[in-house]
C-alpha cells in the first residue's frame, strides 16, 4: 500500500515523500505492529489516507529528535533512505501505530484558494454577506480564509497586508470579481485541534510535506494568524451537527454557505448520504433573500481527480467549477 501511494505522489511532484514511502514498504518488516495495522486496515486504505498517516508519523518523529538519521535525511544531509527509515520505524513501532489510528489533520491552507474562488462565484450571483459553515475544520485555519490574500489567475483579492498568500498555478480564465464579505464563520470537527496548544500545532506541522518549505511556511503563518484570530469550531459528529446548524433560522440578507475540503472520503456511505440529504432539505427552504450555497473540494468517487463543485439554491443548480491539485497547488478553472 505504501508503494502504491508512492507512485501517486511521484505523479503529483513529491518524489522525496514518495521515496520515504517506498523505503517504508521495504523496511516494514522491522515494525511488526505497524505492518499488521496496514495489512489489516478495514475499508479503503487510500481513502483513509493511510500512507499520509505513516508519513506524518515519520515527520513527527524527525521533528521530535533532530539528532536521528531520519532528521538528517529530511535536512538532505545524506541519502540513505532505507537505513534512516528502517531505524526509526524499528525503534518507534508503538508510536507509529498510535499516530496512524487517528485521521490526518492536514488543514491544507492552499485549498482555501479554490474555496475563495467558489465564494466569488456565489458573491457575483447573490451579492450578499456570507455565513460560513465548514465541515471537518481540523484547526479551523480555512475558517480564516477571508484574512488571507490571493492571486487567483491574476485576480488579486483579500487584505494586502495579510502574511498568508495563496497563489495556485492557475489555468483558464480567472474567477468572477464577486466581492466576498464574511459575516460569520463556524466549523465542526470530531477531533478539533487547538492552535494555542503546542502539541496540536506540532501535529499539523508533521502533516506538511517534509521537503516543501513554502507549504510549511504558509502553514506556520496561518497558525499564527489563527492564534491572533481564533476560529470558532465545535467538537462533534458533523452528521448530527450540520442539520442543527441548517435548522437555525437564516436571517434575510445573508447567504449561508456550507463548505468542506477533503472530508467526504473519511465518512461512511451512510454519513455522506446524511450530509447530502440535510443540505438538500435546507435548499428547499432557500429564497432569493436567504440563499444557500454548497461547495466542496473533494476526490471523485473513483479517485481519478479532485473537483471543486458548487450548488446554489434557490434552484439547486450544480456547477463543476474546477479540477484541482489535491493540495491546492494548481487549479484548472472550467467556468467562463
Amino acid at each position: 500500500m505504501l508503494a502504491r501511494q508512492a507512485v501517486v505522489l511521484r505523479a503529483l511532484g513529491q518524489p522525496f515523500v514518495a521515496a520515504l514511502l517506498d523505503a517504508g514498504q521495504r523496511q516494514l518488516h522491522r515494525a511488526p505492529r505497524t505492518a499488521a495495522l496496514i495489512r489489516g486496515w478495514p475499508g479503503d486504505a487510500a481513502a483513509a489516507g493511510l500512507a499520509m498517516r505513516f508519513n506524518g508519523a515519520l515527520h513527527a518523529l524527525a521533528r521530535t529528535d533532530e539528532g536521528t538519521a531520519l532528521a538528517a535525511l529530511l535536512r538532505h544531509e545524506h541519502d540513505d533512505v532505507d537505513a534512516a527509515v528502517g531505524a526509526v520505524i524499528a525503534g518507534h513501532d508503538d508510536f507509529i501505530v498510535g499516530w496512524m489510528r487517528d485521521p490526518p489533520q492536514t488543514n491544507e491552507v492552499a485549498r482555501a484558494g479554490a474555496i475563495m474562488a467558489a465564494l466569488m462565484v456565489v458573491a457575483a450571483t447573490f451579492d450578499l454577506p456570507f455565513t460560513l459553515i465548514e465541515l471537518g475544520s481540523s484547526a479551523g485555519l480555512n475558517l480564516n480564509l477571508a484574512r488571507y490574500r490571493y492571486d487567483l489567475g491574476g485576480r488579486r483579492v483579500g487584505p494586502e497586508a495579510s502574511p498568508v498568500l495563496v497563489a495556485p498555478v492557475w489555468q483558464g480564465p480567472p474567477p468572477p470579481a464577486g466581492v466576498v464579505r464574511i459575516a460569520a464563520a463556524r466549523g465542526v470537527d470530531l477531533r478539533p485541534l487547538d492552535v494555542t496548544d503546542a502539541a496540536a500545532c506540532a501535529r499539523l506541522s508533521a502533516f506538511a510535506w517534509t521537503d516543501d518549505p513554502d507549504r510549511a511556511g504558509r502553514l506556520t503563518r496561518a497558525i499564527a494568524l489563527a492564534q491572533a484570530h481564533p476560529p470558532v469550531i465545535d467538537r462533534g459528529d458533523l452528521t448530527r451537527w450540520l442539520p442543527r446548524q441548517l435548522a437555525t433560522p437564516q436571517p434575510a440578507g445573508l447567504c449561508r454557505v456550507v463548505f468542506h475540503s477533503m472530508v467526504l472520503q473519511y465518512l461512511e456511505p451512510g454519513q455522506r448520504a446524511a450530509i447530502v440529504a440535510a443540505i438538500h432539505r435546507a435548499g428547499t427552504r432557500a429564497d432569493p433573500t436567504r440563499p444557500l450555497a454548497w461547495t466542496g473540494f473533494e476526490w471523485t468517487e473513483c479517485r481519478r481527480e479532485v473537483r471543486l463543485m458548487l450548488t446554489c439554491w434557490p434552484g439547486g443548480t450544480t456547477h463543476h467549477l474546477a479540477t484541482c491539485h489535491p493540495y491546492g497547488e494548481w487549479i484548472k478553472w472550467l467556468q467562463s
